[in-house]
């Protein structure tokens, strides 16, 4: 079905969680509309949302608006060079600001640091596996890549990292949705690929997994394998429906993580990344790389402790300096 905003109303599957209650004093929503691309990994990270929300609030209306974003039509050139990743989001912002649905549903890696004043980040839910994925049907691993094999990657990031461990591969820019650079794969245009792990996983596609690479071999993007939650800035009751989403440790981690590109400028012209874990002893953990034109890559590691956002957030800004330095 599609409205007369032209954007369709996605149906939910039937099966849901047990019911859990609202917490004491909190006001159960009506209706919660769900924003979301309508990729096959999108409407799968949108359903998970979904189901959480029709547990929490059985008597709640929860649906889907899905809508395809210019960063979803704009497949032959590199999305650097055709405005970033605020082409994801623009679309969404727009069915929360005019009142076709009170949520977004975003991979949090595809946030842009800086949103437009009417919207906030509201929420995010506990990570999944933040690495990223070799993908190959040829070989098992990338050291055992020949000469002049072919990679291909959407993301400046792992392209220099790429470059710089097997400077014998060639890298090549890659883009599309998760099935269709599946496809190209398999269609032989290119040897192998890098994909977030967490995507492969969500969508039951593990088993196209060849090698799981490590933080030390291909550092994750700020906010990789996060869900992230946008509302309008001055809708506080939907604000309070979805606050048992959070994920005390994901929000410190990614607060670290995002601190550092926000201080450094990072979009998807930067190649930075920045993973931030919890150590044993409770303090965080930030890792952070950032590369110049040349791609020279300059790297940073600190360790804190950090048992608020507060403190999360200058664990980011003294990373982010010390790459500066």
């Amino acid at each position: 079905m599609v409205d007369r905003q032209g954007t369709r109303q996605l149906t939910l599957a039937a099966n849901q969680p047990a019911a859990a209650t609202p917490g004491a004093g909190q006001k159960a929503p009506q209706r919660l509309r769900l924003a979301t691309r309508e990729s096959r990994l999108a409407l799968w990270q949108a359903n998970h949302v979904a189901d959480q929300l029709r547990a929490r609030y059985p008597a709640c209306r929860v649906g889907l608006v899905g809508m395809t974003t210019r960063g979803d039509q704009i497949q032959d050139r590199p999305l650097s060079e055709v405005g970033g990743k605020g082409l994801f989001t623009k679309e969404l912002e727009l069915a929360l600001l005019d009142g076709r649905a009170e949520l977004a549903v975003h991979s949090l890696k595809d946030v842009p640091m800086e949103l437009p004043d009417a919207f906030e980040l509201t929420c995010v839910l506990a990570r999944a596996d933040p690495r990223d994925a070799f993908v190959s049907g040829r070989h098992a691993e990338l050291a055992q890549m020949p000469a002049g094999s072919v990679v291909g990657t959407s993301s400046l990031r792992r392209a220099v990292q790429l470059r710089e461990k097997f400077p014998a591969l060639r890298i090549e820019p890659l883009r599309g949705n998760l099935d269709t650079r599946l496809a190209k794969l398999d269609a032989g245009q290119y040897d192998a690929i890098v994909l977030a792990a967490a995507g492969l996983k969500r969508l039951g596609l593990a088993s196209r997994i060849r090698q799981v690479m490590s933080p030390e071999l291909s550092l994750p993007a700020p906010g990789q394998g996060v869900l992230g939650i946008e509302i309008r800035r001055d809708q506080s009751e939907v604000r309070d429906a979805l606050s048992f989403l959070e994920d005390p440790d994901t929000l410190l981690a990614v607060t670290a993580e995002r601190a550092v590109s926000q201080a450094l400028g990072g979009n998807c012209h930067t190649p930075l990344g920045a993973y931030a874990r919890l150590a044993p002893n409770g303090e965080l953990r930030l890792d952070a790389l950032l590369a110049d034109d040349a791609g020279n890559i300059r790297r940073a590691s600190l360790q804190e402790a950090a048992p608020s956002t507060s403190q999360a957030r200058l664990l980011g800004e003294r990373v982010a300096a010390m790459l500066l330095r």
